[in-house]
C-alpha cells in the first residue's frame, strides 16, 4: 500500500515521502495516528497545497520537544523493585513505570508511548533508555533498577550488587566450617593433657 508521510517515521521516511508499506501497518498504525495519507492523486494534490502548513506545524512540535529535551537530558531514574538473590526481578519494569518516574524527576509530562524499550527490563542493574519526545528529538536517560535506595547508590557507582549478595552468602558458610573445626581441636588438646 502506498502512502504519503505527514511526519517523519523512524526507519520509514520523512514528511512528503511516498512509501510502500504493508496494509496492516498502514491500517492499524499510520492512518489512525494521522502520520500518513493514502497516495491517491487527490491526496497528493491536497498534500502539496498544505505542505508548508504541515511543515510549519511539525517545526513547532519539534521546537517544543527540544525545549522539553533540555529538562530530560542526562537524567537518571531510580526504580525500586523486589528481586531474588540472583538479581532477577519478580515481574518487569514497563515503559509506564519509567514514564511516571521520569515525569516526577524532570517535571515534564512523559507519555508511556515516548519511552522506547529495546527489550523488557527483568533484572537489577543500570539501563540506557531512549525517550522519543518527537520523531526528530530523541534523548537517552539512565534507569537504575535496584532493591533499595542503598543498592541504587552502589549501582550508580559501578558496583555489581548481585555479586556482593553471592559473596555474603558464601562467607557465612566458610565461617561456620572454621568454627566447627576449632572446637574439635580444642577438645583434642584437653584430652591429651588429661
Amino acid at each position: 500500500m502506498e502512502l504519503i508521510l505527514l511526519e517523519r517515521v523512524e526507519k520509514l521516511g520523512t514528511i512528503g515521502d511516498i512509501v510502500s508499506v504493508k496494509p496492516g501497518f498502514a491500517r492499524n498504525y499510520l492512518l489512525p495516528k494521522r502520520k500518513a495519507l493514502r497516495a491517491t492523486e487527490e491526496n497528493k494534490k491536497l498534500f502539496e497545497a498544505q505542505r508548508a502548513q504541515i511543515e510549519a506545524e511539525n517545526q513547532k512540535r519539534r521546537e517544543a520537544a527540544a525545549e522539553q529535551a533540555t529538562k530530560v537530558t542526562g537524567k537518571s531514574v531510580v526504580l525500586i523493585r523486589q528481586a531474588g538473590n540472583t538479581g532477577l526481578l519478580y515481574g518487569s519494569v514497563s515503559s509506564r513505570d519509567i514514564a511516571e518516574a521520569l515525569s516526577e524527576v524532570s517535571g515534564v509530562a512523559i507519555a508511556k508511548s515516548q519511552v522506547v524499550l529495546d527489550r523488557p527490563i527483568k533484572a537489577l542493574g543500570l539501563y540506557t533508555v531512549r525517550i522519543a519526545l518527537h520523531a526528530e528529538v530523541v534523548e537517552t536517560i539512565t534507569v537504575n533498577v535496584a532493591r533499595s535506595a542503598d543498592e541504587a547508590e552502589l549501582q550508580a557507582k559501578g558496583v555489581d550488587v548481585t555479586k556482593e549478595v553471592e559473596e555474603e552468602e558464601e562467607a557465612p558458610v566458610e565461617a561456620t566450617e572454621a568454627e566447627a573445626e576449632a572446637p574439635a581441636e580444642a577438645t583434642d588438646t584437653e584430652e591429651t593433657k588429661a
